[in-house]
């Protein structure tokens, strides 16, 4: 099966590039030139990776990204011209996966996109433990990937339910920021431990009745962070 890939960008030269290099290997490539476009693609089509700029007309990429995740968690990398950090940590909170940097090298994205693909098929291929997991308001559904917190569902993107279900399946194992990174992103993911920050937080908010004073995800000071109920 060829993978679909969306491409998301208002400089149609950029796109037309990276169409043309994704094509040469066989995947399946729609392209969106403004933020509504992009939305409206990824609510009629089923992709396995969305690559989205950060600046668009109509509404810019943290915006599509945000309304994207309210019905779909395929995973998405965000394209930046900006070096700064806090844009690439933004992009991450708004549920991205990863970025990239303009001006980038294509090469680059490829192997970037085709490792994402890769885990995320990994993931998405059936499990044999089929578990049910209940600790304390929190139900853990493996094979669907769901998470309901007192019997309401919540919306958890692809990485962070990868973090809750590490930690729920190692409860009282201290993990280090770094060893969640490589773990849940990947050795080869080239973002920094905020990440890891950033994504607790909110997974924290998603399920925690008072994110402040965790019930479930806590924080070891200086170490790192552990499920216990």
């Amino acid at each position: 099966m060829a993978k679909r890939v969306l491409v998301v960008d208002d400089e149609k030269l950029i796109v037309k590039g990276i169409r043309f290099s994704l094509e040469q290997d066989d995947m399946e490539v729609d392209c969106a030139y403004d933020g509504e476009e992009a939305v409206r693609l990824a609510k009629e089509n089923k992709y396995d990776i969305i690559l989205l700029d950060l600046m668009l007309p109509k509404l810019d990429g943290l915006q599509v990204c945000q309304q994207i995740r309210e019905f779909s968690d395929v995973p998405i990398v965000m394209l930046t011209a900006k070096g700064d950090d806090m844009d690439k940590i933004m992009g991450l909170e708004y549920g991205a996966d990863d970025y990239i940097t303009k001006p980038f090298n294509i090469l680059e994205v490829k192997a970037r996109l085709k490792a994402i693909i890769r885990r995320t098929s990994q993931r998405n291929a059936p499990e044999p433990r089929g578990k049910i997991v209940e600790v304390g308001d929190l139900v853990l559904d493996c094979d669907g990937r769901r998470v309901s917190i007192a019997g309401k569902e919540g919306n958890l993107t692809t990485k962070e339910y990868d973090l809750l279900e590490l930690l729920v399946f190692n409860p009282n194992k201290v993990y280090s920021r770094e060893s969640l990174l490589n773990t849940v992103w990947g050795y080869e993911y080239p973002g920094d431990v905020r990440t890891v920050d950033v994504h607790i937080r909110r997974l924290r908010e998603k399920i925690e009745a008072n994110p402040s004073e965790p019930k479930y995800v806590h924080t070891k000071w200086g170490v790192g962070y552990y499920f216990q109920h």
